[in-house]
């Protein structure tokens, strides 16, 4: 590559899959994503490793399962736990070894007390406290009192989080890009927006698009819970939700939908910012998020406890100019946040970590590029430790026909993915798939084994996970 491209990735905070316009699924109005992914190339099964944010985003950093590094839970929340420390590998240190300056904006979640100077970047603009200050100032009688499940937003639109998070964004690009030209360098920023993590707060504009009695139950909605872990249903009583039927979710729902068709606009802004400044057609632009989120899928909030498609399955964007197709689709599995480092650094042509620090994920760079690898992975893993309120331990193997999950306190569950894209239907003890379980739990361990996951490295879990052994 005769000039290294700049670097754009911005991740959001808990999007579906199914709710941008380019899936075709849920009605979610998204035509700047949805224009970035025509211009670039979709991907239809691109899954997150550990469906939390603080260790989804660590492990992003150094592009290797939270597992192999201690990254449980959230360290902020519940039963303390550590952190991925500066001392670890980073790939953005090695684009900075490449030539690159770095910046990053928005959601951090890597360590409680270092920030993101301390891995490889160069300059770092906390937008959320900005934000609280200005509007602190600005709105000393600002008040929200929806709690959880969110409301309309008083503020005018250009005074929320997702359009100053944009409009700080674009003046940090500014300066990469003035300082890069300045030294003939390449640029590489990082943009993280809260949103849509719940409170959803849509300003009116937004929200009246989505009038809640339009919003269409998620065909996951009437959920049982038989033949399920326990741990499902109290969730519902964990959160005072047992009770909700659509009714009580549509507004909800509708408010998802509004606070993403908001964080789109201001997406676009950002992408427009890229085009003032004349880079677009030199910048790898990587649009995803850390994970997604139940919103009333099998009746239940938020993302803890399961590995089902809703938090797991994430949307994934990247234009490259002149080396991506427009309108591509990829339907290879991809691993979203373990396999970004290896590409970013092949995109970059940035060096390898040491042999001692190996990456779990493998470069999209070839995919990217049109071509067919000889291999390719035929099913991706993820994990779940618990910790919010109180350890329950997961691991999740998808294959194109089936979902495997191993709970290891409760009763497993198995899922075919062709007749039950909803996983309503634990099919775990049907005498008729006992061997596919056996090739699942197998390819499973090997998985986790390779990749430093302690829970399988002691007998007693290997005997349960290998050979069903729960007495």
């Amino acid at each position: 590559m005769a000039e290294k491209p700049n670097l754009l990735i911005i991740m959001v905070d808990q999007l579906r899959y199914d709710c941008l316009g380019y899936s075709q699924q849920a009605p979610v109005v998204t035509p700047h994503l949805d224009k970035l992914a025509s211009e670039g190339m979709w991907f239809d099964r691109a899954y997150n490793h550990i469906p939390i944010c603080g260790p989804a985003r660590q492990s992003f950093v150094c592009g290797r399962r939270a597992e192999s590094f201690g990254g449980l839970w959230n360290y902020s929340l519940g039963m303390r736990i550590g952190a991925l420390e500066p001392t670890s590998y980073s790939w953005a240190r090695s684009l900075q070894g490449a030539g690159y300056r770095n910046g990053y904006i928005g959601k951090w979640d890597v360590h409680p007390t270092y920030d993101p100077t301390h891995y490889g970047y160069d300059m770092f603009v906390s937008s959320d406290e900005k934000y609280r200050e200005r509007t602190k100032t600005q709105y000393p009688e600002l008040t929200y009192t929806g709690g959880f499940f969110g409301e309309t937003d008083p503020l005018p639109l250009g005074d929320t989080r997702t359009h100053q998070t944009a409009e700080m964004a674009m003046a940090l690009m500014k300066q990469l890009a003035e300082e890069s030209a300045g030294s003939g360098s390449p640029w590489q920023l990082r943009v993280n927006f809260q949103e849509p993590h719940l409170p959803c707060r849509p300003v009116a504009e937004f929200a009246a698009m989505y009038p809640p009695e339009g919003i269409p139950e998620w065909g996951s909605f009437r959920e049982t819970f038989a033949n399920k872990p326990y741990i499902q249903s109290q969730q519902l009583r964990n959160w005072e939700i047992e009770h909700y039927d659509w009714a009580d979710w549509a507004p909800i729902v509708a408010r998802y939908y509004a606070i993403i068709s908001q964080l789109d606009d201001a997406v676009g802004k950002l992408l427009a910012g890229l085009d003032a400044l004349g880079q677009s057609e030199n910048t790898v632009v990587i649009f995803t998020t850390d994970h997604g989120d139940m919103c009333g899928g099998h009746r239940m909030l938020d993302k803890h406890y399961v590995l089902y498609e809703d938090v797991v399955k994430v949307p994934l964007i990247i234009r490259w100019p002149g080396v991506i197709a427009p309108g591509s689709r990829c339907e290879r599995f991809v691993q979203t946040l373990l396999d970004l480092p290896p590409t970013l650094l092949a995109i970059s042509e940035s060096e390898s970590p040491p042999a001692a620090h190996r990456l779990h994920g493998e470069s999209l760079l070839p995919l990217l590029l049109g071509a067919e690898p000889e291999k390719w992975r035929e099913e991706v893993v993820a994990s779940y430790n618990g910790g919010q309120f109180g350890l329950y331990t997961q691991r999740m193997i998808r294959t194109r026909e089936w979902k495997y999950v191993w709970n290891c306190t409760d009763v497993d569950e198995l899922y075919e993915m062709d007749h039950d894209p909803h996983e309503l239907h634990n099919v775990i003890h049907h005498p008729a798939n006992q061997r596919i379980v056996a090739e699942l739990r197998e390819r499973l361990y090997h998985i986790l084994y390779e990749d430093g996951d302690g829970i399988v490295q002691n007998d007693w879990m290997r005997d349960q996970l290998l050979l069903g052994r729960k007495g």
